[in-house]
């Protein structure tokens, strides 16, 4: 008996499974493909995910393996610069091959103590009041108090608990790959910036060691389930740039759409859903895996709680409170990049007018911090604007905040040095420190980072831990 199985060894299965070992939660992974992805797709790390990253003590292990870029033309590839003071001690893009991160986060689990099955597809499942009986492909049947689907868009899970995934189809698609080149880098570069005077959905982008990251329309909507070809690329090169540049010798091929569909539910009982599985949309400003990993940061420690003991008992259901409308937030953002990729006419003006609009810092530190996420806010109840945002990587006397949050426990901060975690100091840990980079006398951290708390009084203080951690320990 298990307590959480996982449908998916992806960056998201991988990451919820670390987030419940830390909490002792017995945890099995199951994976249907026998070996790791073999294809070097490069992904991003946006600001937030870097500072998760930070807050588990995996950024040292991750930034070895990565090459950062600044943080600019992510919204639409509108090219403008970062603004000014981001608030976050990680203002960069780090791009690194997918399955380093997926080898990385699996990796992180594993030593934490999770279990990792290859070569298990999940095919059935029933669930009763105490648990879920998972079936696999091979007929083996086993049994664990809570499922969680990880396993991508195509999600069995999902399916199988028969929730909605509405949206839309794919109307457009677009090729992209890594290969070689057979001409100089100068006349790709003039002829990429000639393309992209009309086609936003094109580029040839240098790696370093000849290596280029191709991007460019599909002739039509194809089945991705069948990877494009060489000569697929070649054809759609010449076609639009009038040339295909000598492609040749490919590291990987693929195909996405601009389908956008949003799980209607995250929970079925004792059923979840995370990443892919829950939400599907453009890749449009790098933040699928992004959304996935954040999913799995709020659910792990909510969901370790309810097998614990200690969850209130609504903590399991902000689960999708909070994260359905951070993914229906990122489907629209894609939504609009897609459209200001469009060659038409009105699109490309309202493109030309939100290039404009972007020189004003408002809107473009208000677009940068929706694609990265460190704009979201929480929706705690009425209280200051911090209530519900997450906590910069702030200067302590001991050092980092972020360095205090690696065992995924609640965080009190606390200015007054008068403050107590009383009977929850098994699950909250408290810092009194009077010079910390604070504006507020004292913050309840939850162990996602999230603000739960701001003020000064005890009584007020007890309240929020009760409703965040549960009733204290006599």
């Amino acid at each position: 008996m298990f307590d959480v199985m996982i449908a998916g060894c992806g960056p998201t299965g991988a990451m919820l499974a670390a987030e419940l070992r830390l909490h002792d939660v017995r945890v099995l992974v199951l994976e249907k493909e026998t070996e790791p992805a073999s294809f070097v797709r490069i992904v991003g790390l946006h600001i937030r995910s870097l500072e998760l990253m930070a807050m588990r003590g995996l950024l040292d292990r991750v930034l070895p393996h990565g090459r950062r870029r600044p943080a600019a033309g992510f919204f639409a590839a509108i090219p403008k610069a970062a603004p000014k003071g981001l608030d976050s001690a990680y203002s960069y893009l780090l791009g690194l091959p997918q399955p380093v991160i997926e080898r990385l986060l699996e990796e992180h689990a594993t030593e934490l103590g999770a279990q990792v099955r290859r070569g298990r597809a999940v095919t059935g499942f029933e669930q009763d009041d105490e648990g879920v009986t998972v079936e696999l492909a091979d007929g083996e049947k086993l049994r664990s108090r809570y499922l969680v689907g990880c396993d991508g868009g195509r999600s069995t899970v999902r399916k199988l608990l028969g929730v909605g995934f509405p949206g839309e189809p794919s109307r457009t698609e677009t090729l992209m790959g890594e290969m070689e080149v057979g001409v100089p880098q100068e006349e790709i570069a003039a002829k990429v910036a000639e393309i992209q005077q009309g086609h936003q959905r094109f580029w040839l982008r240098p790696f370093g060691g000849g290596i280029y990251s191709v991007l460019v329309p599909a002739a039509g909507v194809g089945d991705r389930a069948e990877p494009p070809t060489l000569a697929d690329f070649q054809r759609q090169l010449r076609a639009i740039a009038g040339t295909d540049f000598g492609v040749h010798s490919p590291r990987w091929l693929s195909r996405f759409g601009d389908a956008t569909r949003l799980a209607e539910r995250y929970r079925a009982g004792r059923v979840l859903l995370a990443g892919d599985a829950a939400h599907i949309h453009p890749p449009l400003g790098g933040q699928g895996l992004n959304l996935g990993v954040q999913d799995a940061f709020n659910l792990g420690w909510k969901l370790a709680a309810q097998i614990r003991g200690w969850a209130p008992e609504t903590l399991l259901d902000t689960y999708q409170a909070e994260r359905h409308p951070v993914a229906a937030d990122v489907l629209d953002n894609t939504r609009a990049q897609m459209e200001l990729q469009s060659t038409d006419p009105g699109p490309q003006a309202v493109r030309r007018l939100l290039t404009e609009l972007m020189d004003i810092e408002e809107v473009n530190r208000h677009l940068m911090e929706k694609i990265t996420a460190i704009g979201i806010r929480y929706d705690f109840g009425e209280g200051p604007d911090l209530l519900g945002r997450r906590m910069p990587d702030i200067d302590l006397k001991q050092g980092h905040l972020y360095g205090l949050l690696h065992h995924g426990r609640g965080l009190l901060l606390d200015r007054t040095e008068r403050l107590t975690t009383g009977g929850w100091s098994d699950r909250v840990d408290h810092l009194s420190d009077s010079t910390a980079a604070l504006d507020v006398p004292c913050v309840l951290l939850r162990p996602d980072g999230h603000i739960a708390w701001i003020g000064a009084d005890q009584h007020d203080l007890n309240t929020h831990l009760s409703r965040w951690f549960g009733a204290p320990t006599t």
